[in-house]
């Protein structure tokens, strides 16, 4: 059942249907998002949880702004309530200016004891690094008496790769050197990535990801 749009406000957002023209055409947002339930996103960025996807547009309604998909693969999907219109154009500005910035290497760095919300922030982290190509170095370092324990950091690095395998694999496994555990991720190929933590940019193309073949001539 359609809901009615909030009285006073902007008019929704109008879709362009010329192809091949409009980089955000396929993205879900309001009335197209199609499942039952999603995770959603405040417009300033908070996480509020599982929602009925009619009562989340309900609430995007209430601040006049649009309901808009931006991780479609996850389970739910996640949306962010936002002003669809102005996101379209700093997109637009961003990527006319960037530059890719694939190939570089970035580093992570864990600790033995480290707390489930930091464990899980940096692997969030890595995997945003991973799905713009980059490769990244998993380090994890020991203080005073944990050299006592390698175990316990093998572990971590463990349960760590195994929370990045939908984005990377390791270029070897992890090694004890000195008083730290390291192992270097490579990413997947870009159509093979799947983020468990990470919300893609709507429009997200990947700096490393092939150029579409042109349609042969017939």
């Amino acid at each position: 059942m359609a809901l009615p749009s909030s009285s006073g406000g902007r008019p929704p957002y109008q879709r362009d249907f010329r192809r091949n023209n409009d980089p955000f055409a396929n993205i879900r947002r309001n009335l197209r998002i199609k499942a039952p339930q999603i995770r959603v996103i405040s417009p300033e960025g908070r996480q509020l949880g599982i929602m009925e996807t009619g009562q989340a547009i309900k609430l995007a309604q209430q601040f006049n702004l649009d309901l808009v998909e931006v991780a479609p693969t996850a389970q739910p999907p996640v949306c962010r309530i936002m002003d669809f219109g102005k996101y379209m154009y700093e997109e637009s500005k961003k990527h006319h200016h960037n530059k890719p910035a694939a190939g570089k290497i970035k580093e992570i760095e864990f600790t033995v004891r480290i707390e489930s919300h930091d464990f899980m922030t940096k692997v969030r982290h890595a995997e945003e690094f991973l799905d713009h190509g980059n490769k990244v170095k998993l380090r994890l370092k020991f203080r005073g008496r944990e050299m006592a324990h390698t175990e316990m950091g093998f572990e971590v690095m463990k349960k760590a790769l195994a929370e990045l395998s939908g984005m990377g694999h390791p270029d070897s496994d992890p090694k004890l050197m000195g008083k730290q555990i390291n192992v270097m991720l490579s990413p997947h190929p870009a159509n093979k990535r799947k983020p468990k933590y990470h919300v893609r940019e709507a429009n997200h193309v990947p700096a490393d990801a092939a150029p579409q073949k042109p349609a042969a001539a017939h």
